[in-house]
């Protein structure tokens, strides 16, 4: 579960992180009063979407007066946002940020999350902030420094100065102070990751103001859903009007979506059999829609709610239906595409691939329903199949 900046800050603050002077408003409570009671300005006013790219879209402002920051936040409130991170879906402003603005001297990174290779948290810093961090490994990621550490006992700042000492090496006699500092922020995280089971803390841009403190600048927090019964007051937090509605209705139904950039949609049952399928798409040239795994034991009814799913894509030219029947028998898959049929009369492409328990059932059942089936034998015939209809 993502949440918002502003929440996260709250949860810097309660943690002892110095934030700047800040506030959230909705559009109810937005007024340049407010506003000014923050601080004399200038302001940054931030859109709050969960996604990142929000300066390059429009959705962060910097303004000199209490006015311009009402006037810019008043013009964001109830509008959408894409960024390069929503997949071309904006998503809804209901929120601002409005904090006191600094000028920033140089910009860091600096991140707790999960090293799943190595089963173990770590502390990921780099002089390199305010861009992909991902991109800043491929090119030179010498510029990354990264150390785990244990969840009992939990870190001390000393354990962290072996990592802050490759740091600020050009901020002469300020540069024993500023190690000191990121490796208390760096505990300070930590114990956030840990004691609320995020997965991922991630400052991004850590500013070094020209004052000569760190400051984050932007906060992101992503938390473990399966941990979250632990945490009520998290789950509070949730903003659904963020997330892809049909994931949320996906949910409803106990299936496992996730929405993706290409044309292909697929319905498969079983994770490794799942990704497997969008494996064998990319490798032909493909691009799937969605990752959508109907589980072993799904009803008919179930079946039929995928296929809905499926279909609320507008990219989903053709749909590759990949199924091996163990639990899940196939002849149940086939009455699910026959009853989804009926109900929202499928018009793209079905390439239906059938391997298992009830197979020749399922395939009879396919057969005498007229709906327009192309099938296929193999894994590789229906990623081809598929494609084809792409091109």
């Amino acid at each position: 579960m993502n949440i918002h900046e502003y929440q996260a800050k709250e949860l810097f603050r309660t943690y002892g992180l110095a934030l700047p002077p800040a506030r959230s408003f909705d559009a109810r409570s937005l007024s340049v009063e407010s506003i000014r009671e923050i601080s004399p300005g200038p302001y940054a006013v931030k859109a709050q979407i969960h996604a990142g790219g929000r300066g390059k879209a429009g959705g962060i402002r910097i303004v000199s007066s209490a006015r311009d920051a009402f006037d810019a936040a008043k013009k964001m409130l109830g509008t959408k946002l894409a960024t390069y991170q929503t997949a071309g879906i904006a998503k809804p402003i209901q929120h601002v940020l409005i904090e006191s603005s600094s000028q920033i001297r140089k910009e860091l990174y600096l991140a707790i999350t999960l090293d799943r290779e190595a089963g173990r948290p770590c502390v990921i810093c780099s002089e390199s902030g305010g861009v992909e961090i991902e991109e800043v490994a491929r090119t030179s990621p010498d510029k990354i420094l990264k150390q785990h550490f244990d969840l009992k006992p939990l870190p001390t700042a000393a354990d962290f100065r072996r990592l802050t000492s490759r740091l600020f090496e050009g901020e002469g006699s300020q540069a024993g102070r500023l190690r000191n500092e990121l490796a208390d922020m760096s505990v300070k995280l930590a114990r956030l990751t840990v004691e609320l089971d995020a997965s991922l803390v991630e400052v991004n841009p850590l500013g070094l103001m020209t004052g000569g403190s760190l400051m984050p600048v932007d906060a992101k927090i992503n938390f473990d859903d399966n941990a979250l019964f632990r945490h009520p007051e998290i789950a509070s937090l949730r903003d659904p009007e963020q997330e892809d509605a049909r994931e949320n209705e996906a949910k409803s139904f106990d299936l496992s979506y996730v929405g993706l950039e290409g044309n292909i949609g697929c319905m498969v049952n079983g994770a490794g059999l799942a990704m497997a399928t969008m494996d064998v798409i990319k490798l032909g040239g493909g691009e799937p829609a969605n990752f959508l795994d109907v589980g072993g034991g799904a009803s008919k009814e179930k079946v039929a709610a995928a296929f809905k799913i499926i279909l609320k894509d507008p990219r989903v030219k053709t749909i590759l239906v990949n199924i091996f029947g163990g639990i899940m028998r196939c002849d149940v898959l086939a009455a699910g595409i026959v009853e989804a049929q009926k109900e929202i009369a499928i018009k793209v492409p079905l390439v239906v691939r059938l391997e298992g328990t009830n197979v020749e059932e399922g395939r009879r059942i396919l057969k005498e329903s007229k709906i327009r089936i192309i099938s296929a034998d193999t894994f590789e015939d229906a990623a081809e199949k598929a494609i084809q209809f792409i091109k």
